[in-house]
């Protein structure tokens, strides 16, 4: 048991401490140096394409709507699969807690009901985390949607991309706060597919946020 106990708090915050800190340097890199994260180049684009298309109304009125549409789709769709693998987490782990006892070695990492409940409550947190944000993320992307058709009378430039900019912000945190979830579910088969999952999440995000998309 005292070998079980050691993989998980060796193994377990190992992962954790690589996704925090990915998600840490990518942040600093973000603040520091935008141009070599893809999320940088694309908030450039946002207000490149935002500024001058706001001057003519009448051609924001028909391509705004248009271009904001699928990303107010990719934030309900993380937003809708959040919650639901959030539900369908719940009734696996009343499933599994019955039948952890026929999980049983050092791979499996320890089954005792509080680190079970550890498991699901680590994985349930993010899951309505990302929840909360892409809904947050909707909501201002909606408003944005209005502001942006919306005359200078009631409206400021300044204020419409601000809220716009911030429905983007909160649509990346729950995207991120859903696939940082993933390697929580894998925990539920163990640390070892925990620290596997986390070290193939974080190098599939460097390849997503560093990739050839940015400028050196």
């Amino acid at each position: 048991m005292g070998g079980v106990l050691d993989l998980n708090t060796i193994v377990v915050p190992f992962s954790l401490f690589l996704t925090v800190g990915y998600n840490v340097f990518l942040w600093h890199s973000l603040k520091r140096k935008p141009s070599v994260t893809a999320m940088g180049m694309e908030t450039w684009r946002r207000k490149a394409w935002f500024r001058p298309f706001k001057e003519d109304g009448e051609k924001m009125g028909v391509l705004g709507p248009q271009t904001l549409r699928n990303s107010l789709m990719e934030t309900i769709l993380i937003s809708l699969t959040a919650i639901t693998t959030n539900i369908a987490l719940a009734a696996f782990t009343n499933n599994a807690y019955s039948a952890r006892h026929s999980l049983s070695g050092s791979a499996f990492g320890s089954q005792s009901g509080l680190m079970f409940g550890l498991k699901y409550l680590s994985a349930s947190l993010f899951l309505l985390t990302s929840f909360l944000c892409s809904s947050m993320g909707v909501g201002c992307l909606i408003d944005a949607n209005l502001l942006i058709n919306s005359s200078d009378e009631f409206s400021s430039q300044v204020y419409a991309e601000m809220i716009m900019e911030r429905g983007f912000m909160l649509g990346v945190v729950g995207n991120r706060m859903l696939w940082m979830a993933f390697p929580l579910l894998a925990w539920m088969l163990g640390p070892v597919s925990f620290k596997v999952s986390s070290v193939a999440l974080v190098w599939g995000l460097y390849q997503l946020d560093f990739g050839g998309n940015c400028h050196h």
